[in-house]
């Protein structure tokens, strides 16, 4: 890949990854309850389904989404509901933790779970994959397009994790204004809002 594709890729790229969504407002959420580093170690699970994704969309088995109606509507509505669940909890979490006791009681493999399921149940993502990576891939290259794809894929989820420390740090620095109920309890039922207001837009997608 040449420089001038890799200067049109990277900010484009990072545009995408630092984009409010579901798994960034989760990351942000877990770094205001559980500390920086559970949210960064979290965010691994939305780095294998979205590795997953690349994989799918490399072998072209993404095509299934664009051409199953049904296998579409299944994986959007799954997701949907699973966003709903997460912003029942986030609504009814109790405010009354301390940091410490926060992160034993989250555990990073339940946080992780979160995180790539949330990823995972969102189809629009891949069709991203296949829509977006594609677009910097040169044809004429002597690297084939599959190597290439891979590599991409590889920047992607670099800058990825690049998002994820971002929103992971400014949920950080805003924990110690959410120390006392109040503001915990606002700031959980805003997170579940938005997470509610996610969900109702993965209902309303289309493969488009």
């Amino acid at each position: 890949m040449d420089l001038a594709t890799l200067a049109l890729f990277i900010p484009a790229c990072f545009a995408l990854n630092m984009a409010p969504g579901p798994n960034n407002l989760l990351s942000l959420n877990n770094a205001s309850r559980y500390g920086l580093r559970t949210a960064c170690a979290a965010g691994v699970g939305r780095l294998f389904a979205f590795a997953g994704m690349i994989v799918l969309a490399a072998l072209g088995l993404a095509v299934l989404l664009h051409t199953s109606e049904y296998l579409f509507l299944v994986i959007k509505v799954v997701g949907a509901f699973y966003l709903f669940y997460i912003a029942w909890q986030l609504w009814r979490a109790p405010v009354g933790q301390s940091g410490p006791v926060g992160e034993r009681n989250g555990g990073v493999m339940r946080l992780a779970r979160q995180e790539f399921f949330v990823a995972a149940g969102n189809p629009k993502a891949i069709l991203i994959f296949t829509a977006f990576l594609p677009q910097f891939v040169v044809i004429d290259s002597a690297v084939p397009v599959s190597e290439q794809l891979l590599w991409l894929g590889v920047m992607f989820l670099m800058l990825e994790w690049l998002a994820i420390g971002i929103y992971a740090w400014l949920g950080a620095y805003l924990q110690r204004w959410f120390n006392q109920p109040g503001p915990r309890r606002v700031f959980n039922r805003v997170s579940a809002g938005l997470l509610g207001c996610a969900g109702l837009g993965l209902l309303a997608a289309r493969r488009g």
